[in-house]
């Protein structure tokens, strides 16, 4: 489905349209065997897909596509074809003794048409994710994948028409325009992933239809370190978070606060956390690439800015004996291999303080007292992720009840999404609305609400005219509140 018009992704949505409207009870047996489906084209498939996540990036280990992007969906799926039944069951609610002998309950069903703009970094998993939230619920999908990642949109193509038809799931390529337009569809649920400024045009389009939204967007997720914490274990763990992807997460420790005087001791933690990890960067098939010439121009940009602004800049080298980095092939993404950085002395005004940063750069911030750096946090807009190392769980919950953020990992970075049971979305600038297991279930639910009332219903005692009669019976209902 390369290269189609804008007429014929309206065909496609209409077909979509008329499918939900002319079945809205989608049943049960349908909806696990359409996860079913998915589950195969994975299990089928996966070896492809990581492949054209490779091509794509030019280096990026498909070890890492089998964790971070089919793994996580195989366990999604897993969690929700256990779950499924018990999340479609119809809900009974206790009716209030002045309703009473009527019954109330809730009414799971599909919203209809859900659209899905997807991002690069994970192009299996964010693309995949929510249509499994999606298609739990019995709604129809559609897919917009990533322009950046060109081989990973085709085979999603490919596969997704070779499992589904077109009115249950369908995937549409195409560059911004082509999203634009998708997000300008009436969908009855949106979901997007990427950056804050794109969200915001995503919403904007999806208002004029009151289409309701889920935007997962990103920001600065910052990682507090407390003084008693255990150092090497908390650097090896940021290291993991920070480089995984090359920084390229929407989660990853964005910067650290560090307790003053701890400058040195985290530095030489880091250095070794890196070293155990990556070797070497160049030509290291574990070290994914920056996804673009354009991307690493920018990330090179903000160092520099950094560095001419005072600030100090460590550049991690490779371990001695390693590899010499390999010619350049062309495309092969060797040179958009960029080597990790701290970041000590930023301030404020700097580029890379003030933007998501995507990439392997890490900007150290020294505070004095806890309250510093909350005062930090919450002085910019939320994150998506908060992480804390440390000791104490009267300190952790301190931290966990003065900040605001999506999600957060205690002693760890990037876990909680790995979490089936746990809501995964922003709040504020880092987005809205989460997805994962039940949450995601009825995201994409309508949670239709019935009162069937009783022939015996006392209901009328409450009509007009009104008189001595209404206002004895209303006396007695207060009483009984």
């Amino acid at each position: 489905m390369h290269g189609m018009s804008p007429d014929d992704i309206r065909h496609l949505f209409d077909l979509q349209r008329q499918a939900s409207r002319a079945h809205p009870d989608v049943p049960l047996m349908v909806r696990r065997e359409r996860l079913l489906r998915l589950s195969k084209m994975l299990d089928e498939h996966g070896p492809v897909l990581a492949a054209a996540v490779q091509a794509d990036f030019g280096m990026r280990s498909q070890r890492l596509t089998e964790v971070a992007d089919l793994f996580v969906l195989r366990a999604e799926l897993g969690h929700t074809l256990r779950h499924l039944a018990r999340w479609s069951r119809r809900t009974k609610v206790r009716t209030p003794l002045f309703l009473q002998p009527a019954r109330g309950w809730i009414e799971r069903q599909p919203l209809g048409v859900v659209g899905i703009i997807s991002p690069w970094n994970y192009p299996v998993q964010l693309a995949l994710g929510p249509a499994i939230g999606a298609l739990a619920a019995g709604n129809r999908v559609m897919l917009k994948p990533s322009e950046l990642t060109p081989h990973t949109s085709a085979q999603l193509a490919a596969l997704v028409a070779q499992f589904f038809a077109p009115e249950e799931f369908c995937v549409v390529q195409g560059d911004a325009a082509t999203a634009a337009l998708v997000a300008s569809l009436p969908f009855d649920h949106l979901v997007f992933t990427g950056s804050t400024a794109v969200g915001r045009k995503v919403a904007q389009a999806a208002a004029a239809n009151l289409t309701p939204t889920t935007l997962e967007l990103g920001g600065k997720s910052p990682c507090i370190i407390d003084a008693d914490c255990d150092m090497q274990e908390a650097a090896l763990k940021i290291a993991h978070g920070k480089l995984l992807n090359a920084g390229q997460t929407c989660i990853a420790p964005d910067y650290v606060l560090l307790p003053r005087g701890n400058e040195a001791a985290f530095a030489e933690a880091f250095r070794v956390a890196v070293a155990r990890l990556f070797p070497y960067f160049e030509g290291n098939p574990d070290y994914a690439s920056i996804i673009s010439t354009r991307h690493l121009a920018r990330l090179r940009t903000m160092l520099q800015q950094a560095q001419t602004q005072g600030a100090e800049v460590h550049v991690l080298q490779p371990v001695p004996g390693s590899p010499p980095p390999p010619p350049q092939g062309i495309g092969d993404g060797v040179g958009r291999q960029m080597a990790p950085t701290l970041v000590f002395g930023a301030s404020p005004n700097m580029q890379l303080m003030q933007e998501e940063i995507f990439g392997p750069v890490l900007p150290v911030l020294s505070y004095e007292r806890l309250d510093d750096a909350i005062a930090h946090i919450n002085a910019h807009p939320r994150p998506l992720a908060l992480y804390w190392f440390g000791r104490s769980e009267a300190v952790r919950d301190d931290v966990l009840r003065r900040t605001v953020s999506g999600g957060v990992s205690v002693n760890d970075t990037l876990m909680h999404i790995a979490h089936d049971a746990l809501p995964f979305g922003g709040v504020g600038d880092s987005g809205w609305g989460a997805y994962h297991g039940e949450a995601g279930f009825l995201r994409f639910c309508h949670q239709k609400s019935v009162l069937a009332q009783s022939r015996w219903s006392l209901g009328h005692l409450l009509y007009p005219p009104y008189g001595a009669r209404f206002d004895q019976v209303m006396a007695l209902l207060r009483r009984l509140m």
